[in-house]
């Protein structure tokens, strides 16, 4: 693959000049205006900015419905998700609930049995458990079916979900989602496990009116936030402000040692110091450990260590969790090597997507895969491994500017009878197909991206922040870069610089080691993943990185290219 290519982001210099005025360091105010911050409130972390649950459609018909649930002790069901937002969702609901007096229990559907949401077959195992309000957490949003079948069992369902809707809604009043028509909730962006720790809020406000609590009584549910904090990371929903600032919270009370023991026992297994957790650990390493359940076994394992108390038991999950993941890593890792193979044997520079299957493919690591291949091809992709008697399940990821809903419902409009069923969004969706339909439908994906997909989409930009100043090359310019909330849409800084290679050396067999030099000073740097030689001198697109190597603090740039000047 050609080398990416290297742009400046773009930002607006009166809005940087406005923020460095402010007070904010002139090397944030520039982080901050390539962002879209256009002020020191959108900056701000503080949670008294956080706006209404108000302005949330269909959230006062929930909140009645639990509030008459609570009183009358009607039994309820939560119905979670089987990845992290799902997890992190239930476990919040479960302990809100649980606090403020409700008699709840939870399912967690089986991705290979039961597929996605509130199907029918989910009521219908709900139901054995005699619920009179099933509440759905990351889900139902699409569950049309599931909703009918549990009303005509006489159960009522609260839908609280962020996926974007189809063209017809679940036949219940009660409704919340930010993304539904009609909602003028101002942030899009919540994940399900926001959406469900706003439900609460409400709830805990209404029972204020009714003087159920006192501001001194009620309960807290700012204790809530590691697990909001952890859930909207791992979704990799975008972090506008209002999730920035639910994100910094649970950070906060993480490295506070105020976090559920299960993210402990998940940081003391993966042999990280919570006392400086980071998004990243979220995004990477607690994450991962979490959907791992739900992509190799049962994510009830991973909602188990988040809604238990006994720490003991929470380890014990962990360290469970933990050999998931590396199992996960290990199949993930042989179906990337050979899909890597067949690309290589078969891909073209004028093959505009990637659609690869194996018949010895595991269905629940297919959308990692795929998001590898995105990432190494930059081609939308699409990996499909073996379901149930002859289908294919696939799980697709996409590049900027390439909807891949929009583009598999135009598959399915030109051949009707080429997918069983799909759905998602702009940059993941999910399909299934008969295996003997392969070959027609990665020909017709291929169409369909060969139409949409131009020759600037395709080539890969990488966008940096510009040069770093070497005089704020310290500690603690390090620090506050480290310890940022970065995340999706809102990215961690990349800078270039020129620099004279002074020593390179293969380390592991596949990382590159280097020692750099610049305006008179020298770096320590790293690039993973590659073993080519590098230019001399070199233009590099790289992270500063804050690491700890025996009880000692070292900073080390992550180079994430290279280009000869």
């Amino acid at each position: 693959m050609p080398s990416p290519q290297l742009v400046q982001r773009k930002l607006n210099a009166s809005t940087e000049q406005s923020l460095a005025a402010s007070g904010i360091s002139p090397l944030f105010a520039r982080l901050y205006a390539g962002r879209g911050i256009a002020s020191t409130e959108d900056a701000s972390f503080k949670l008294s900015l956080l706006p209404s649950p108000a302005s949330m459609k269909g959230i006062d018909a929930a909140v009645d419905r639990l509030i008459a649930a609570i009183e009358k002790q009607e039994q309820m069901l939560i119905v979670a998700d089987y990845d992290a937002d799902g997890a992190t969702a239930c476990a919040i609901g479960l302990r809100g609930l649980r606090r403020m007096g409700a008699k709840i229990g939870y399912i967690v559907p089986n991705r290979f049995e039961y597929g996605y949401g509130l199907t029918p077959e989910i009521v219908e195992l709900a139901a054995k458990e005699k619920p009179n309000v099933i509440v759905t957490v990351d889900n139902g949003i699409a569950s049309v079916d599931g909703v009918a079948l549990a009303r005509e069992l006489g159960i009522d369902v609260i839908v609280t979900d962020h996926h974007l809707p189809g063209d017809t809604l679940p036949d219940t009043p009660t409704i919340v989602n930010p993304n539904q028509p009609g909602c003028t909730f101002p942030s899009k962006a919540l994940a399900g496990c926001g959406v469900m720790f706003y439900v609460l809020l409400a709830l805990r406000a209404r029972l204020r009116e009714r003087a159920a609590y006192t501001q001194e009584t009620q309960p807290d549910l700012n204790d809530l936030l590691p697990l909001v904090a952890l859930g909207t990371v791992a979704d990799v929903v975008p972090l506008d402000a209002l999730n920035r600032r639910l994100v910094e919270a649970g950070l906060r009370r993480i490295r506070e040692g105020k976090a559920q023991v299960g993210i402990e026992a998940i940081f003391e297994v993966a042999a990280r110091n919570s006392s400086k957790a980071t998004a990243y650990d979220f995004g990477f390493i607690l994450g991962p450990r979490i959907n791992a359940a739900g992509r190799l076994d049962d994510i009830s394992l991973g909602i188990e260590c988040l809604i238990t108390d006994d720490k003991a038991r929470a380890l014990e999950i962990a360290t469970q969790l933990d050999q998931l993941n590396r199992e996960r890593r290990s199949v993930e890792a042989g179906m990337r090597d050979e899909a890597d193979l067949m690309i290589r044997a078969e891909i073209t520079p004028e093959q505009r997507a990637i659609v690869v299957m194996d018949g010895t493919w595991h269905q629940g690591v297919v959308g990692i895969v795929a998001g590898r291949l995105r990432e190494t091809y930059h081609r939308p992709a699409i990996v499909f491994a073996p379901g149930e008697d002859t289908e294919l399940k696939g799980s697709g990821r996409s590049i900027p500017g390439f909807h891949l809903r929009d583009a598999l419902d135009l598959v399915s409009k030109r051949h009707p009878q080429l997918m069983r069923k799909f759905g998602g969004h702009a940059m993941a969706a999910g399909v299934t197909i008969t295996n003997a339909n392969f070959a027609p439908f990665a020909k017709a994906f291929e169409g369909v991206a060969n139409e949409l997909l131009t020759p600037e989409m395709l080539e890969q930009r990488i966008e940096s922040d510009g040069s770093f100043n070497a005089e704020d090359f310290d500690f603690e310019a390090a620090e506050a870069l480290h310890n940022h909330v970065w995340g999706q849409a809102f990215p961690p800084p990349l800078f270039d610089d020129e620099f004279t290679v002074i020593d390179s050396r293969i380390v592991a067999f596949k990382h590159t080691k280097l020692r750099l030099k610049r305006s008179g000073r020298f770096f320590d740097a790293i690039r993973f993943n590659c073993v080519e030689p590098p230019p001399q001198p070199m233009r590099a697109a790289y992270k500063l990185s804050l690491s700890e190597w025996q009880g000692e603090q070292r900073i080390e740039l992550i180079v994430e290219h290279w280009w000869s000047v």
